[in-house]
């Protein structure tokens, strides 16, 4: 399988057997992340917002997205943990690191790599809010509505995902594959080793 790792070139990634069908291109990721930083760059251009990422999974997004702000930003990010639901409890979710910086009465927006069912979203928007930030808004490039079980404002969306398990663009799988520059199924053998 021949996967461009940019629009000039035509080595094939190293990971490229591991994956499946590619959904997204990196040709189309860098137009949509250049799509949502001009919306962003109209709707605050006076009020120098601060964008905060999610970590880990957000790392290639934030950089882009950054660069693709026309207006000036400030940048802080949080770390979480996330338990999965089990039948027996609720999700879990744990602040490993939280922000630098005071965000009260400041233009927030929350930058996440994928928002699936939307629980830790939840936790992380009620625990910013309890901040008094003068405006708290959601970006996310990737959005995967099959397993939602909240409902959420999101202002910023890349693109609306299948249910499909999908890496790359900072989506892993055991911490493998966020580097890859597009999004891509992983293929279930690779899954199961």
């Amino acid at each position: 399988m021949l996967i461009k790792t940019d629009s000039t070139s035509d080595t094939p990634h190293p990971l490229a057997d591991e994956m499946g069908e590619i959904l997204i291109s990196v040709e189309e990721i860098r137009r949509r992340v250049a799509e949502l930083g001009a919306a962003i760059s109209r709707d605050y251009a006076a009020l120098e917002p601060r964008l905060i990422g999610i970590l880990k999974g957000v790392t290639p997004f934030m950089a882009d997205l950054m660069r693709a702000i026309s207006i000036p930003v400030t940048t802080d990010y949080m770390a979480i943990s996330k338990y999965e639901p089990s039948e027996e409890t609720q999700s879990l979710v744990r602040l490993l690191k939280d922000l630098d910086m005071s965000i009260t009465g400041e233009h927030v927006i929350l930058v996440e790599d994928i928002i699936d069912s939307g629980l830790t979203m939840e936790y992380i928007l009620k625990h910013l809010e309890g901040r008094e930030p003068a405006s708290l808004k959601v970006c996310t490039i990737f959005n995967k509505l099959a397993h939602r079980v909240v409902d959420l404002p999101l202002d910023y969306v890349g693109f609306d995902l299948p249910d499909a398990f999908v890496v790359g663009y900072g989506l892993d799988y055991q911490q493998k594959y966020r580097n890859l520059p597009y999004l891509a199924v992983l293929k279930s053998e690779v899954e199961t080793t």
